[in-house]
């Protein structure tokens, strides 16, 4: 079932000499789940020999005590992967694994690379052969085609030739190294386990595994681990950071810390925003599970309607199941949901999501809480209408599909079937974000505004499909 949201594409950690690096990083990879749930791999680097493994599925279906036992070394990258449709393979998991001429290298990419099509085409018309449909690979190639010295050079060397969104972890003769881009646009940040380095993309990996947060990698910043200790490059002249706004409004963890703050305490402060913006006169509030809650605490807070929890969710919903012969209306979003009757009937129900994508699901929801007998259905978005697609490291639906860059609100209101519907405004978001403190975001897939250019040919392809023929 897929249910009608922005998916994240990838979650990447590291980890620097630690005697169970590979245990750690399937529990880091573990928390990092929500990040990518069709594949997942480790790679560890065991003197000069390079282990690792990698499979369809989640981490738990793939890691076992043997497996691990299997990817020995104190040094290793993991990575957890979402693909769209037509590239969920096992060609595509990561992390990227090569024998050079210099030694094996391991590669573990969030982000999307927006000249990997003219790159990948310029790398094949000198002989290079690749193996996957990945913007990655393109990375890998580079890298191994370098005359620098030493590999961290090589990296950088490389990732000046890119553009586009990457926080990325490399393993290479004997060192960890990690990177972000020049605007930052996907989150990664390091922490210590004991005398250990932890790289995560998010501080709920560090949590699980008991390392202790230090700081973001920096926008621009390679981070290099090794024998001698820690060095840190910088990639060219420091730009305006574009990080992410997503990641606070769905993708990251609430209780993870990305690009030095708290996501719970903003996501509240996104329904807070809202209810100010947007008030309606009702008599409970209630969350679409699980992205919808804190904003919903935060509208319920200041709008002061009681907070209920009206719908719930299955946690224990696999990625295939098995349909009823005779079909059951909405029976992808019951799978998922079910409305509780005594918290709606006869109510008036604001409802609060995080986004609105294709509709369709939130079509369904309004109907489940009409039939559990609510009078009125008022639905509350904490985001504003996401009209964009997204092209550094997100899937997100051609233009074509997104129900706000076709309709107009009151439109969607009346398609969806609720009494009425708002969102949160662009300036009220990006205030509570920071903006007014001098915090700056990407929030291209609400404005449209990309802060790097794309390639005209890939305008309308689909995330992660810059190479399908």
């Amino acid at each position: 079932m897929a249910f009608d949201k922005f998916h994240e594409e990838c979650g990447v950690v590291g980890i620097y000499g630690h005697p169970e690096a590979a245990t750690h990083i399937y529990l880091g990879l573990h928390a990092l789940q929500h990040r990518g749930q069709e594949s997942a791999g480790i790679a560890t680097l065991h003197g000069e020999e390079l282990h690792s493994h990698r499979a369809m599925g989640l981490v738990s279906e793939i890691f076992s005590r043997e497996v691990l036992t299997d990817l020995p070394g104190t040094i290793g990258i993991g990575h957890n992967r979402y693909s769209t449709t037509g590239q969920s393979v096992l060609k595509n998991a990561q992390p990227v694994v090569v024998d050079t001429g210099r030694g094996p290298l391991a590669l573990a990419h969030n982000g999307n690379l927006v000249n990997a099509q003219s790159l990948r085409a310029e790398l094949e018309a000198a002989g290079s052969i690749f193996q996957s449909t990945m913007d990655s690979e393109v990375l890998v190639h580079l890298i191994a085609r370098s005359k620098a010295e030493r590999i961290e050079d090589r990296v950088m060397e490389s990732l000046r030739q890119v553009k586009g969104a990457f926080s990325l972890v490399v393993l290479a003769e004997g060192k960890l190294i990690a990177a972000r881009d020049m605007l930052g646009l996907r989150p990664l940040v390091l922490g210590r386990l004991d005398e250990a380095y932890v790289i995560a993309s998010e501080t709920c990996a560090l949590d699980l595994i008991e390392a202790k947060y230090i700081r973001s990698v920096k926008a621009g910043e390679v981070f290099v681990v090794d024998a001698n200790g820690t060095t840190s490059y910088e990639l060219g002249p420091k730009q305006v950071p574009r990080r992410c706004i997503f990641e606070y409004v769905y993708f990251a963890r609430p209780d993870s810390i990305i690009y030095g703050e708290n996501v719970y305490p903003i996501r509240q402060a996104f329904g807070r925003k809202l209810a100010q913006e947007n008030p309606t006169e009702a008599d409970v509030v209630i969350p679409v599970p699980d992205s919808g809650v804190p904003a919903a605490i935060g509208y319920a807070e200041a709008s002061g309607v009681p907070f209920q929890m009206g719908l719930i969710r299955s946690h224990y919903v696999g990625r295939t199941f098995i349909e009823p012969a005779q079909q059951i209306r909405h029976f992808g979003v019951k799978l998922k949901l079910n409305a509780v009757p005594d918290v709606i009937k006869g109510k008036r129900v604001i409802v609060i999501d995080d986004s609105i994508v294709r509709g369709t699901t939130s079509r369904k929801i309004v109907k489940m809480i009409r039939d559990a007998g609510a009078r009125e259905v008022h639905m509350r978005i904490s985001s504003p209408p996401t009209m964009h697609p997204c092209f550094y490291g997100i899937d997100t639906p051609d233009k074509g599909e997104l129900i706000a860059a076709n309709m107009t609100v009151p439109e969607i209101n009346t398609y969806i079937g609720s009494d009425s519907l708002a969102y949160l405004t662009r300036e009220g978001m990006l205030e509570v974000a920071g903006a007014s403190q001098g915090k700056t975001f990407c929030d291209a897939c609400f404005s449209g505004e990309y802060p790097i250019p794309i390639d005209d040919q890939n305008t309308n392809a689909r995330q992660m499909r810059l190479f399908e023929h």
